[in-house]
């Protein structure tokens, strides 16, 4: 697997299913409990963990899983949901700690799932770490009519084919769209990110329907009132240069932080919005600290 550099800790992958479909989970057992579980971004999967999980402890049991659609993961061939992320957590935790809460962490898409997650199910969360989430810009309801439309049309949209000659190509691709990563670093990413077919030419993996206009609004009087029940610890982790914070004014986010009643917030000096793409090492000490804190 691409996942593994110079002195990384190796992986192991499961394969579990849920709700129907397969999931691809990948794995760094260890001694020390609780289960710490990671949750990745939209557009991303499990691998690109690898160099946040080689700076924590050696003995740490971590877990993750490569969300429906992304990765390895089986695609639903149809709209995606995102009320389903929470569904697939639920019955993914059923089998990998079924009696014992789990430490939650979660970057962008992935932060939303463990924030509401932890609001609905608190009983099976011991700690919550989110990272760089809670940006998606409040959208009043007279936008629903342009939003269903864009859904209607997406849906008679032919996939488009994104394909390149080589992981150079697709490094360089990644470079210059994620200026955080060093050329070691986003050829990493590269071979996260993709698998070269049967023509010799570079894929992203993943179901192309991700990048369809969903048929919803961002719910935020909803979102907001989930997260009030949370009732974890939780590390709100930001980065100091995240181009999200540009989506609006951050009077909504903080109305959305303010729900949770335990919260610490930590941000990483230099650090874009993929923290685990710019500072693997100093977002992998924030949470460790946190998690392993009394």
């Amino acid at each position: 697997m691409p996942t593994h550099r110079a002195n990384s800790r190796p992986d192991r992958s499961r394969t579990l299913e849920v709700r129907g479909l397969r999931f691809h989970v990948r794995c760094w057992p260890g001694t020390a409990a609780p289960l710490k579980l990671f949750l990745h971004g939209w557009l991303d999967l499990s691998a690109t963990w690898q160099p946040v999980i080689d700076a924590l402890p050696r003995d740490w049991n971590i877990a993750a899983p490569d969300q429906r659609g992304f990765g390895l993961s089986q695609a639903q061939g149809d709209t995606y949901w995102f009320y389903d992320y929470l569904g697939d957590l639920d019955g993914l935790l059923d089998q990998l700690s079924p009696d014992v809460p789990v430490d939650l962490i979660g970057h962008s898409m992935g932060s939303q799932v463990a924030a509401l997650y932890a609001g609905v199910r608190p009983e099976r969360i011991r700690r919550l770490v989110a990272m760089d989430g809670f940006y998606l810009p409040v959208q009043p309801p007279d936008r629903a009519p342009k939003q269903l439309r864009r859904w209607l049309g997406d849906l008679k949209q032919e996939p488009v084919d994104h394909s390149y000659a080589s992981l150079d190509e697709l490094a360089a691709r990644i470079a210059k769209r994620q200026p955080g990563l060093d050329e070691h670093g986003a050829r990493f990413v590269a071979e996260c990110w993709s698998r070269k077919g049967e023509d010799g030419r570079y894929r992203l993996l993943g179901d192309w329907r991700h990048r369809q206009h969903g048929a919803l609004l961002y719910r935020d009087e909803e979102a907001k009132a989930i997260f009030r029940e949370v009732k974890a610890p939780t590390l709100l982790l930001d980065g100091e240069k995240s181009h999200l914070a540009n989506l609006g004014t951050g009077e909504f986010r903080e109305q959305r932080l303010a729900c949770f009643g335990n919260a610490r917030q930590v941000t990483i000096p230099g650090a874009g919005h993929m923290l685990h793409f710019d500072a693997p090492a100093a977002a992998a000490e924030a949470i460790a600290d946190f998690l392993d804190a009394d």
